[in-house]
């Protein structure tokens, strides 16, 4: 089993659409790992504030099965993939990290670039797995927050329950 990191955002019926992806993910997955869950402003667009997270999982499936499969959560989201890259979604799955891999598998480039560029994706990284280093930077994610500049982009804890749980949490 391989530990899988996912960045997961929404800004269109943002919390149904989160909760549903949690949902699918601890269906095809079983536990989770759950980082806060975070809103912030839209980057690249003018739009609906994100609702972001991260989550830890253990996956026997391989990249391309993986990517797959959360391509299809998507699609089961009403993720329309006809617009413009910077535009709203219902919800945005993304690899960040498998394992140690690195390179390019199945359209996918591991690490994601986004990891280092993007505090909605950075901070619950950092937070959720804080001691574990970057596979190509050798830092931590928590060296790497700590290094961020936070002026860039401008996000804040929220609350949120899921199966009546309030998030973060492992689930």
């Amino acid at each position: 089993m391989t530990p899988v990191y996912l960045s997961l955002g929404s800004n269109i019926d943002r919390y149904r659409h989160i909760s549903a992806a949690l949902d699918a993910l601890a269906d095809e997955f079983g536990e989770l790992d759950i980082s806060t869950v975070y809103e912030s402003e839209s980057v690249g667009f003018e739009g609906s504030h994100f609702l972001n997270l991260v989550v830890g999982v253990h996956s026997a499936l391989d990249i391309a099965e993986l990517s797959a499969r959360l391509k299809q959560i998507e699609d089961d989201n009403e993720r329309n993939r006809e617009g413009p890259k910077f535009s709203p979604r219902t919800l945005d799955i993304d690899i960040l990290l498998y394992g140690d891999f690195v390179g390019v598998e199945a359209g996918a480039e591991l690490p994601r670039d986004e990891i280092t560029k993007n505090a909605f994706v950075l901070q619950p990284l950092a937070e959720l797995v804080p001691q574990l280093s970057h596979p190509t930077l050798r830092k931590t994610f928590a060296e790497l927050w700590q290094d961020y500049d936070k002026s860039r982009q401008h996000l804040w804890p929220i609350d949120f329950i899921w199966r009546d749980m309030a998030l973060p949490a492992s689930y």
